[in-house]
């Protein structure tokens, strides 16, 4: 185990820049997630870290030292990908002790570390197996175990799950947080969804455009996101966002473009009345209220638990997430009243959360 530390790490391709002076530290024995869409540049992160890009300006330190000039296998880390990349001529026993073997480790201490891994790994009964004879579920577990038997400093996790089906994916979420619990080793993991990165991360690092936009525990991006675009990419369904202005006027409220008045629980020390922002609002945040503002659906999408409901405030498209069944054409109107003290604010010029 190790911690890990980025410090204004930069990468570009001829004259190209794609990541902007990237700095962050990891503790040691941390589950640290890289989030972003596509292109934002969380992988290519990855890679500087492992050694498979090269970083063109910034260091990478792994316990205390600078591995920025040291080759992948000099690095002590141990990398999952998201296409397994096993041998498909090799069963799970060689594939998870090939980096062992090609080390010249002696072959009772290979064969103690490959069946400690299975066991961890519930993968004992198949370790005659080949690759093509195991579930996509299972060829990830070689994987993970290939990383497991070297007993790396750092393990790097590249999208590992986006080949799963849904409940494989959910499966598989657990199995590698309760490994990381068991192991307690440094962990950095790539992923573009917001749903892996809340349920499995110690902390999360937003990233976008080649920038780091905010850092934190899970409940903290979701609850005080630092811009619109965390507020925007942290929860499922995203966050409403509704155009229009502040006004201290008989206490403070948001007024939309179209003249609604929406509640707040109050007006941040830095806003003026009149300023131009954008009022966020949780679709989990939202209550049926028949007294409550009137928003006319255009959708029902009921999950047997909830119900989803697509809608139009003015001119405005929201979501609402109620725990209520709901059986209302479309066209209809319903009554909703946002919790004020759930609300945020955005300067709307800057994007920053006031």
């Amino acid at each position: 185990m190790a911690p890990v530390t980025i410090k204004d790490v930069k990468k570009r391709y001829a004259s190209v820049e794609v990541i902007h002076g990237v700095s962050f530290d990891i503790a040691d024995g941390e589950f640290v997630i890289l989030v972003g869409p596509s292109g934002c540049g969380k992988s290519t992160l990855l890679r500087m870290i492992a050694g498979l890009e090269e970083i063109s300006s910034g260091t990478v330190a792994i316990g205390g030292k600078v591995v920025n000039d040291k080759p992948p296998k000099e690095r002590d880390i141990a990398m999952v990908f998201q296409n397994y990349a096993l041998y498909p001529h090799m069963n799970v026993a060689d594939n998870m002790s090939f980096s062992l073997r090609l080390k010249g480790t002696p072959k009772p201490e290979i064969e103690a570390k490959v069946k400690r891994a299975a066991s961890i790994l519930a993968l004992d009964k198949l370790l005659d197996r080949y690759p093509r004879q195991l579930s996509g579920g299972q060829r990830q577990r070689v994987a993970m175990g290939r990383a497991i038997v070297r007993d790396p400093q750092v393990f790097l996790f590249d999208e590992p799950l986006s080949n799963l089906d849904a409940k494989l994916r959910v499966q598989m979420r657990v199995e590698i947080k309760e490994l990381h619990q068991r192991l307690k080793t440094t962990t950095i993991y790539v992923t573009h969804d917001q749903i892996e990165a809340m349920t499995m991360a110690d902390k999360i690092v937003v990233m976008h455009d080649g920038i780091v936009e905010q850092i934190g525990a899970p409940l903290d991006l979701y609850d005080q996101p630092a811009n619109l675009f965390v507020a925007g990419f942290i929860g499922s369904p995203a966050m409403n966002f509704i155009d229009g202005r502040l006004s201290l006027e008989g206490g403070a409220h948001f007024v939309t473009e179209d003249g609604l008045r929406l509640p707040l629980a109050g007006a941040p020390a830095e806003a003026r009345d009149g300023q131009a922002v954008v009022y966020g609002i949780r679709p989990e945040h939202l209550a049926l209220d028949p007294d409550g503002i009137g928003a006319t659906v255009s959708v029902l999408e009921p999950t047997g638990s909830e119900t989803q409901v697509f809608m139009k405030l003015g001119q405005t498209d929201i979501v609402g997430v109620f725990r209520e069944r709901i059986a209302v054409p479309p066209g209809s109107t319903l009554g909703i009243r946002p919790d004020p003290a759930t609300t945020h604010l955005f300067d709307k010029a800057s994007g920053r959360r006031l």
